[in-house]
């Protein structure tokens, strides 16, 4: 090498620097790139993003590569100059000359290219795959003898490559790379992603509509009852039974039988033939809502009774109260998601039915009555109390101050709740 002319010299130097900066800057922009974003390209057809995918779903492969040349690069260079150095000043010189090459290959060939391409991993790494690839077949000997020798003293040290790959994210890892994603995830989606995460925290109990509430067609009622029942009704899909809710019949579409109601054709015979033709779907409570969620979409059902450990209908489940859970309530108006259950009244408080769900109210309302123990309002202050109150009773539970105000069939029916306000500190001196 000591013959070659000093123009030829520095040429091999300036490449040989920019393949180390080539190859440690591929290396971030390869291990960093966002996978999701990659493989939407990739399907959209994108030739270098399909290049790139496969790339990334064999890291030893690549890895060697990079790891074989960058080695054969920062080896080489010091070496050409420490021979400018030698042909040009002396012997004298070759230690400053491979201090100041050392710093420039740290700054520019290492430090600046990586700090590039964590910042923009697309741009660096979809146009090196086109030349990844080729040197992965070129450098495919050396590469495979390599990955099987580090292979082999990983599993020496007990590391598999194949249980690494099997490792997965918990509820709590993806609940934390959300909350982290908000720049990319606008904060509705990004609520909406939380809420389907925590699907299996709740169960079917939390959101249902209690048996008392559970609207249903009773076929012992009288007839022009009945009638003005489907007349009235703002349900598409309806309970029958007879006598009582745990004696079901099937469910009854209001569809079904729309036509002949308009007519005035329909019998309770008809309306008892077309119930027995839909049978009732029973889910047991205590049921995860994303476990549900499942079962809606396999069994092809949007509505379901809660059952006990007896057999008891204990309230009804829709689809449409699930991905309530996850989107939200459908209407953004809290006095209309929730004029059955709450009234604003003048001094600010609010009456609200005690049979509401404490989810439900805390959902509209914004609210942060606790979730932890029994379902709706009624229970709550049953077992704040440990017993069934008199009306005018008072209690605060959080930061509420409620109030009793009907009561009847040993439950509590209405009541008044105010929010406390907190207090406000004095500023500091």
């Amino acid at each position: 090498m000591n013959d070659q002319s000093t123009l030829t010299l520095v040429v091999m130097l300036a490449i040989l620097l920019v393949l180390v900066a080539f190859f440690a800057g591929t290396e971030v922009a390869l291990l960093t790139i966002n996978r999701y974003r990659l493989r939407h390209r990739a399907n959209s057809g994108d030739r270098a993003a399909q290049l790139t995918e496969r790339l990334t779903r064999q890291p030893d492969r690549w890895l060697g590569v990079n790891l074989l040349w960058i080695t054969i690069t920062t080896m080489l260079a010091p070496t050409v100059g420490t021979l400018l150095a030698q042909r040009h000043w002396g012997d004298q010189f070759v230690l400053p000359a491979a201090i100041a090459l050392a710093l420039l290959t740290v700054v520019f060939c290492e430090l600046a290219p990586k700090i590039y391409a964590a910042l923009r991993p697309e741009r660096m790494a979809l146009p090196a795959a086109y030349i990844y690839w080729p040197l992965v077949y070129i450098s495919m000997p050396l590469v495979w003898v390599a990955n099987k020798l580090a292979n082999g003293f990983l599993r020496l040290l007990g590391v598999s490559k194949h249980k690494v790959d099997q490792h997965r994210l918990g509820v709590e890892e993806l609940r934390l790379a959300v909350a982290e994603a908000d720049a990319m995830v606008p904060q509705r989606h990004q609520q909406m992603l939380i809420s389907l995460l925590d699907l299996e925290k709740v169960t079917v109990d939390d959101i249902m509509v209690p048996r008392s509430d559970v609207v249903g067609i009773d076929l012992n009622d009288d007839w022009d009852q009945i009638l003005l029942q489907l007349r009235q009704s703002q349900h598409t899909r309806m309970p029958v039974y007879e006598g009582e809710l745990d004696n079901i019949i099937g469910i009854l579409h209001m569809k079904s039988i729309a036509r002949e109601l308009v007519r005035g054709r329909l019998t309770r015979e008809a309306v008892e033939g077309m119930a027995r033709a839909r049978e009732a779907y029973f889910v047991p409570e205590g049921t995860p809502l994303n476990t549900q969620l499942l079962n809606f979409q396999r069994q092809k059902r949007r509505v379901a009774l809660v059952v006990d450990e007896y057999g008891d209908v204990q309230g009804l489940v829709t689809l449409e109260d699930i991905l309530e859970e996850i989107v939200g309530e459908f209407t953004t108006d809290p006095a209309t998601m929730m004029h059955r259950d709450v009234h604003t009244d003048v001094d600010g408080s609010f009456v609200v039915n005690a049979s509401a769900s404490v989810r439900a109210l805390n959902r509209a309302m914004k609210w942060s009555l606790p979730i932890d123990g029994p379902k709706t309002l009624n229970g709550l202050i049953v077992e704040h109390l440990e017993t069934i109150p008199e009306p005018g009773v008072s209690l605060r539970i959080r930061d509420y101050a409620v109030e009793v105000l009907q009561t009847g069939d040993n439950q509590v029916r209405t009541v008044r709740i105010k929010p406390i306000p907190k207090p406000v500190e004095p500023p500091e001196e």
